[in-house]
């Protein structure tokens, strides 16, 4: 059985005096996604926008996180509606932004703001509170390892 098909459906935030927090969903990518997530996860900084690296609970290469409130990771998510043709959301032109050479959609929510990668083999989401307004500084420090990992589509 691979290791992708081990993982749990879905993770618990661990705060830094080991309670849960709330939970955040594992991604279930194809083996290939998978490969380039554990790649991704390897060359994942300590810290983004000067917030501490966030043990999540089951420990996975698909999942990161950092600060409290927590800035989430979470590679080889499924394609967002918003990009999706036939989707009742679809946008072709919905709003995007480019940091340090990777485009990302942004998408505001309840709180803040879910970044996903455009552009690359897999889908890498980065969700935001708002508590960390501009929501768009963690994706500087998380650019370089994007770049690195997860190549460009074709």
């Amino acid at each position: 059985m691979s290791a992708v098909a081990c993982l749990s459906a879905a993770a618990v935030y661990v705060s830094a005096d080991g309670t849960p927090a709330s939970g955040v969903a594992v991604p279930s990518p194809s083996a290939e996604a998978a490969t380039l997530c554990g790649r991704l996860h390897d060359a994942l900084p300590r810290r983004v926008d000067g917030l501490s690296e966030r043990t999540l609970s089951p420990v996975s290469t698909l999942t990161a996180g950092w600060g409290d409130p927590t800035v989430v990771l979470r590679c080889g998510v499924p394609r967002p509606e918003t990009l999706t043709p036939g989707s009742t959301t679809y946008n072709p032109g919905a709003d995007a932004v480019d940091v340090n050479g990777v485009s990302w959609l942004m998408e505001q929510t309840g709180d803040g703001y879910r970044f996903t990668t455009t552009g690359r083999a897999t889908f890498v989401e980065v969700s935001v509170p708002a508590t960390y307004a501009p929501e768009v500084n963690p994706l500087a420090d998380l650019g370089n390892a994007v770049e690195k990992s997860i190549p460009s589509e074709l």
